[in-house]
């Protein structure tokens, strides 16, 4: 009953034909729509309509994405990847490298290391011969290249 009506309304409105629906009021002018005008004369007056799709609800994925913006639900439990995975590459760099590079620099304004010895491991630091601020310390520690001070 009604299935060429049906057909006709979803090539109409561009739907499924499980998401059509008839007005049960108007079924006796539904019946007698045989062409596609007449379908859509009946869509114009609101005798047959397209029924709304039921999506999931960004609410929760809206809530959850405002509280990690202020901290929460980033615990060991959540995260999924290496920390080298999360956080960028770029970002590790620049912050090991001003680690140490404010090493050095302290090192040199408290005159413990020759303007030599600065330049030359401001260079290797660059290039990123030192893993870590540890290593660099033990790199300065085992050249003794610090004087009157521990480093």
């Amino acid at each position: 009953m009604l299935h060429v009506q049906r057909r006709l309304a979803s090539q109409i409105l561009k739907c499924g034909r499980n998401r059509i629906s008839f007005d049960p009021l108007r079924l006796d002018d539904i019946k007698e729509a045989i062409t596609k005008t007449d379908v859509r004369t009946l869509i114009n007056q609101g005798a047959i309509s397209k029924q709304d799709l039921h999506n999931t609800s960004r609410f929760w994925a809206r809530k959850r994405r405002e509280q990690k913006s202020s901290g929460r639900q980033k615990g060991f439990g959540s995260r999924k990847g290496k920390k080298t995975a999360r956080t960028q590459p770029k970002r590790a760099w620049m912050n090991k490298i001003r680690l140490q590079r404010d090493f050095i620099k302290s090192l040199r304004d408290r005159h413990t290391l020759s303007t030599k010895d600065y330049h030359e491991m401001y260079m290797k630091s660059k290039g990123g011969f030192f893993r870590s601020l540890r290593h660099l310390k033990l790199y300065t520690k085992e050249r003794g290249l610090v004087k009157n001070e521990k480093s």
